[in-house]
């Protein structure tokens, strides 16, 4: 017997086993008008509602609906109304720049836009059929009763179409399907231990790599998911106290605002020796692990993945074997990527003495392609295997190490920052000869961007200048943080850049020049 795998089975069986529990708990603090707690049958009617909706606007099948918003409850019902329903999700990042929210809608073709009160006045010049804020739910949801057409499940079909930075300027649209959802909700789940006993906390933006699956695993597993609208580390806490939060997923940035806020907690760290914290990146410094386990009192889940891969390609967890260690000790074996998830298969391509090659993928969690980008799709997925770009090794045990990045990006707080598009941007000013962007270590963001710029002759510019050009015209975060001026760039006889003799320098001291 062939049952196609889809994104239905979730919220199916969350109406069918706990069709009464609370199944979202939406953020109380919010420009909308906040949905309270909802049962996951409240949810799945909220669901049913949006697709009914998109009925009624003649929006078929297979039609794209992008959605530009922080953590919400509407957020985490549209991965089901749309996505659920037949319809193709495009989350877009809420932090993008109006001209790069533009790009995303016009070349995913998104018939439909739904935007954050937020973001309304920022993004009015946004073009699409269909605008919707998050709020007017007359125009989100049908009436109550009206049912949606129905959708013959295809596994095969694309559901997400995820928009990453990527070596080229402009962002890839990364086709996710009903397939590789349900393998990597399942998988992750499997390897976290996720049950009907957790509390999930949404730090993590729903927006990206569909919030690395969890609203998926979440939902099927009848899990309580408690949504934050903005991190704050003592606002992390509060919530984990005030709801019983078990799991969290997170970049290295927001463990160390949690670090930060427990120093002045006052009484016991809440989920001392019940929550799990996963999370992926970019590797967090060694001693970042040790205070998670010995401060906090959490369990750290390392994972490694992209949004390529729905994203789960590894998982690190502490096994049996490492109990023994001290703290320091098991945190060395933790920060790397990991094993294997189950189902996926590694490789290491062209790899120098050391071992050292780009890490290449085969597994169910695979994209299907970059929308609308063939060639993109053929140079990743040739020869049968997915080339991450990033550079590591597999080691005797089977874990894999991430040494390098070979993809010219550069991820700050878990954002994925496209170098050249910083330095397209910084290229745009009149004072700017040359331009190399890198990634260099921060003990806050893991990495954070840096510019290296000559001036042209007789022109002047100051850091403070050119960090404010690129905050105009790009989304804040890939601003650089801090821009030194130079003579000259090291390049090659043929004229290219050297990036790795110019971010030397900066990573002394470090095993790998990811952080």
């Amino acid at each position: 017997m062939f049952v196609p795998l889809s994104v239905p089975d979730f919220i199916d069986r969350a109406v069918q086993v706990y069709g009464d529990r609370t199944g979202v708990v939406d953020e109380p603090d919010q420009p909308a008008p906040s949905l309270g707690e909802l049962t996951y049958a409240q949810l799945d009617s909220l669901a049913r509602r949006q697709a009914a909706r998109l009925d009624e606007l003649g929006v078929r099948h297979g039609e794209r609906v992008a959605v530009v918003s922080h953590n919400s409850a509407r957020l985490l019902t549209s991965f089901f109304g749309v996505a659920g329903h037949g319809r193709v999700l495009v989350p877009v990042n809420f932090r993008l720049s109006p001209d790069e929210v533009a790009y995303i809608v016009e070349h995913s073709g998104a018939r439909v836009l739904v935007v954050d009160p937020e973001l309304r006045d920022a993004l009015k010049d946004v073009r699409a059929e269909h605008t919707i804020v998050l709020g007017d739910d007359d125009a989100l949801y049908a009436p109550e009763g009206v049912e949606p057409e129905p959708w013959e499940p295809d596994e095969s079909a694309t559901a997400c179409i995820n928009y990453t930075s990527g070596t080229t300027a402009r962002p890839k649209g990364v086709q996710i399907t009903h397939r590789n959802i349900w393998t990597n909700a399942v998988t992750f789940a499997l390897h976290t231990t996720v049950s009907d006993r957790d509390v999930y906390l949404h730090t993590l933006p729903m927006f990206h790599a569909n919030g690395w699956g969890m609203p998926f695993a979440m939902t099927g597993l009848g899990v309580p998911q408690i949504v934050i609208r903005k991190i704050d580390g003592t606002e992390i806490l509060r919530r984990i106290e005030r709801h019983g939060v078990t799991v969290l997923c997170a970049a290295p940035a927001v463990a160390a605002a949690v670090l930060e806020a427990a120093r002045s907690w006052r009484g016991e760290i809440p989920g001392r020796d019940r929550v799990r914290i996963i999370m992926a990146g970019a590797p967090p410094p060694t001693q970042t692990v040790v205070r998670v386990e010995r401060e906090l009192g959490w369990e750290f889940i390392q994972i490694y993945g992209l949004t390529e891969t729905s994203p789960l390609l590894t998982v690190n967890r502490s096994r049996a074997e490492y109990d023994g260690l001290s703290p320091e000790e098991r945190a060395t074996r933790l920060t790397r990527a990991g094993a294997p998830a189950l189902g996926v298969r590694l490789s290491v391509d062209a790899p120098d003495e050391s071992g050292t090659g780009e890490v290449l993928a085969r597994s169910n969690v695979v994209l299907e392609g970059y929308w609308q980008q063939p060639e993109e799709t053929e140079r990743a997925l040739r020869d049968g295997w997915f080339h991450t770009g990033d550079g590591g090794a597999v080691e005797g045990d089977g874990y894999l190490t991430i040494s390098d990045r070979k993809k010219d990006v550069i991820i700050t707080g878990g954002e994925n920052v496209s170098s050249i598009e910083v330095e397209d941007t910084l290229f745009s000013h009149p004072a700017v000869s040359e331009v190399a962007v890198i990634g260099v270590p921060s003990e806050k963001w893991g990495e954070t961007v840096k510019a290296l710029v000559v001036l042209a002759p007789d022109t002047s510019a100051s850091e403070a200048e050119l960090i404010a050009w690129c905050k105009a015209r790009a989304a804040g975060y890939k601003a650089p943080t801090s821009v030194e001026f130079r003579t000259e760039l090291a390049r090659t006889a043929t004229g290219k850049l050297q990036k790795f003799k110019l971010r030397a320098p900066y990573w002394e001291g470090y095993d790998r020049q990811v952080h």
